[in-house]
């Protein structure tokens, strides 16, 4: 498993990564990462895509979810099978930013790797951005990409009284613990997850530009 992921991923990643740093990006590594980050998403973009609409989708269905929780609260079966329904008829699969998490996870760790071994090796000459030391943490960088993914989660919601108190919390504690935790890695990370981040709000923009206004909800 380990060769398979280091000939499929890591390899392919660390070799885009240096041919950006020494032939595009004038041996500035920040740049390097910032041309690769736009290069993953846009040959992910139609998973990214799918996955962000679906998960828009989803919390605007919120109402017609609990209505039908309640409908057949009593009745599990009955329940499930109106929830496949609504989603079918939406065309949404509720499992898609669950998958999307786990296409990432290879990519990240991949990155993980590279920006925590491979960007001390001689292959990189400066690796730093900006002034910041790309093999060192940055909490700058880290509370960047916590707030960009803050306002892509924010325009996410539905807006006014049908977001519910968790899918409020939800907005502030995904971008707080992506403080804590890139606050502790390499700042080449919170490089690649702003600019990652910075493309899923313009993604989002887009889509909510684009998903056509939901039914009403039901009275309950």
């Amino acid at each position: 498993m380990a060769a398979i992921f280091n000939t499929v991923i890591y390899q392919p990643i660390l070799w885009v990564l240096v041919l950006l740093y020494q032939n595009i990006s004038f041996g500035n590594l920040g740049i390097a990462i910032i041309l690769l980050t736009v290069l993953v998403r846009l040959v992910l973009l139609p998973l990214f895509y799918k996955g962000a609409k679906d998960q828009t989708v989803l919390q605007r269905l919120q109402p017609h979810i609990r209505k039908i929780q309640l409908d057949h609260k009593d009745d599990k079966e009955k329940q499930a099978k109106a929830m496949m329904e609504l989603y079918k008829t939406n065309r949404v699969n509720p499992f898609s930013g669950f998958l999307l998490l786990l296409l990432q996870l290879p990519v990240f760790i991949a990155l993980f790797e590279i920006f925590t071994t491979g960007i001390k090796s001689t292959l990189f000459v400066n690796p730093s951005f900006l002034g910041m030391a790309l093999s060192a943490n940055s909490l700058v960088l880290a509370v960047l990409a916590a707030a960009l993914q803050y306002f892509q989660g924010r325009m996410a919601m539905p807006a006014g009284k049908d977001m519910e108190s968790t899918q409020k919390i939800m907005v502030f504690v995904g971008p707080l613990v992506t403080v804590l935790v890139l606050g502790n890695l390499p700042a080449a990370l919170s490089l690649y997850w702003s600019v990652s981040n910075l493309f899923s709000l313009g993604q989002q923009f887009y889509i909510n530009k684009k998903l056509a206004p939901l039914p009403d909800a039901p009275k309950q």
